[in-house]
Parts: C-alpha cells; sequence; structure tokens
C-alpha cells in the first residue's frame, strides 16, 4: 500500500518473508544431517557389493581349481597308459624292422602327425572321399557360423581347417558374417518356441491352478521342458549316433551331443570319420542339421 511516506509492505508480504526465513533455517540442518547419511548408504551399499563380489570370485577361483584336480586324477593315469602303449608299439617296429633308423622313423611319424592336425589321415586317405567334399564342407561351414569350433586353432570339430591362405581369409570374412546372421536366427527360433512354452504353461494354470500353488505349477512346467530337451535332444540322437558310429557307444555319443549343444566343441568326437563310412556326404549333411 503506497502513501506520501514511501512504500509500505503489507502483511503478506511479511509473512511471506518470515515463511521463507523459516523454510531456510530448518532445511539448511536438515540437508546437511541428510547428507552424510547418504554417503554411508552408498558405502555400505557398495562395501556390500565389493564383499559380494569378492566371495564369488574366490569360489570361482576355487572352482577352477577344483576342476583341474579332478580331471588330472581322473585323465592322467589314462595318458599314461596311452604312451607306455605308444612307446611299446615303437619298440615292436623297431624290432621287426631293425634296419629303419630311428631319425627316418620320428620323421614319418611327425609328417604323419602334422598331415592327421590339418585333417589328412594317411590311415585312410586313399580309399575314403577327401576332406572337403560337399558334406564336409557344409559341416564345416555350419561349425564355424554356429562358433562350435574356434578357427584359429587345430581344437574344435574335427581336424578340417583352412589350409590355403585364400581359404583363411575366406573362412575369417564368411564367419564375420555367418555368426551375426545365426544369432538373429536363434533369437527368432527363441521367439517361435517361446509360443507353445507359455501355451504349455497357461494349461497347466488353468488345469491346475485350484490344486497347486503358481509356483508350483512354474517348477512342474519347467521339469516337463528341461524332460523334452532331454530326450529329442540328447537321448534319441545319443541312440542314433550310437547305432550308426561303430567305435562309439552310448555314453561316447551322449557325450558327443552335448559337447554340440553347449557350443564347447573339443573336437574328440567326429561323426562321419570312421573307416569306410557309407554315404559319408549325406551323413555330414544330416549332422550338420542336427
Amino acid at each position: 500500500m503506497a502513501s506520501k511516506y514511501g512504500s509500505v509492505e503489507t502483511n503478506d508480504s511479511n509473512n511471506n518473508r518470515h515463511n521463507n526465513y523459516i523454510l531456510n533455517e530448518v532445511s539448511l540442518p536438515v540437508y546437511i544431517a541428510i547428507e552424510p547419511v547418504t554417503r554411508r548408504r552408498l558405502h555400505c551399499s557398495i562395501s556390500s557389493t565389493s564383499g559380494w563380489f569378492t566371495i564369488y570370485l574366490l569360489f570361482y577361483l576355487f572352482f577352477l581349481f577344483g576342476g583341474s584336480i579332478v580331471f588330472s586324477a581322473l585323465e592322467t593315469p589314462e595318458e599314461q597308459a596311452l604312451i607306455s602303449s605308444v612307446l611299446s608299439a615303437r619298440e615292436h617296429f623297431g624290432a621287426l624292422y631293425p634296419n629303419v633308423k630311428d631319425e627316418d622313423l620320428e620323421n614319418l611319424i611327425s609328417e604323419v602327425v602334422r598331415a592327421s592336425n590339418r585333417g589328412v589321415s594317411a590311415a585312410k586317405n586313399v580309399s575314403n572321399p577327401p576332406n572337403w567334399s560337399f558334406g564336409q564342407s557344409l559341416f564345416f561351414s555350419t561349425t564355424v557360423v554356429t562358433t562350435i569350433v574356434c578357427i584359429v586353432s587345430f581344437s574344435g570339430y574335427g581336424h578340417v581347417t583352412p589350409l590355403s591362405r585364400s581359404g583363411k581369409v575366406f573362412c575369417i570374412i564368411y564367419a564375420m558374417c555367418g555368426i551375426p546372421l545365426t544369432l538373429v536366427l536363434m533369437s527368432a527360433l527363441v521367439d517361435k518356441l517361446l509360443k507353445p512354452t507359455m501355451w504349455f504353461q497357461h494349461w497347466l494354470l488353468k488345469h491346475l491352478g485350484n490344486v497347486y500353488q503358481p509356483l508350483h505349477i512354474k517348477l512342474l512346467h519347467l521339469i516337463a521342458i528341461v524332460i523334452v530337451l532331454l530326450i529329442f535332444f540328447l537321448l534319441i540322437p545319443a541312440f542314433i549316433f550310437a547305432s550308426i558310429e561303430p567305435d562309439w557307444d552310448f555314453l561316447d555319443s551322449f557325450y558327443y551331443c552335448f559337447i554340440s549343444l553347449t557350443t564347447i566343441g573339443l573336437g574328440d568326437y567326429i561323426p562321419g570319420d570312421s573307416r569306410n563310412q557309407q554315404n559319408r556326404a549325406v551323413y555330414k549333411i544330416l549332422t550338420s542339421c542336427k
């Protein structure tokens, strides 16, 4: 309200100034009191996360060391027996052919091993089809784009690897293009497979929801899915491989199927590489489809 003595503050403006003064006086200590509490909570959260990470890291290292000890204990006797067998065979060969020099025998063995690591077997390469037939090439292409095989090493599915420089360059380019395409295809397949699985889960909830709890129904659904995958992707293929491969028993076949599906790809078992394999190309193509 104005007068000849100048402007006069109203009661509302005085009240607002008084309220702002009280708010500032109160909020400042509250902010100062809350900030250390927030810092302590953040510090406790980081400390808790670091503690769990350290525990998990120690458990993971213990898991690796434990696996190393078990594998060493299980496989060392077999390795020693194989070494003894090879030495005995070499001594027997030397006794039968004393005129052959050890140096010449060593060169021959080295050459055979080197050729075997490149996919060429001296024992069967004459009578069997070449390694780079259409069926074998399709099998190799499948293992490359599905990341089962390691391109730059001799481990993985089969010792058949590109020998030429142009083949190695094409393999790298082919893998760079094929692996993303395979990931997209796998994503689309997962979306397609989710529909029947979700329908099955809804069916279980509809028919068993009044008897069992939803958690129990979800566990039943998970167990059913695992059983179906076990039967159709491990047990049935293992029986088929055990009946086709002459040197494989059921455990070897089951081991191969598991290693293939998990994309570990150790390469110790290769389907269709037995001697005088009938219809090798067709067999390789069907194996690639698996």
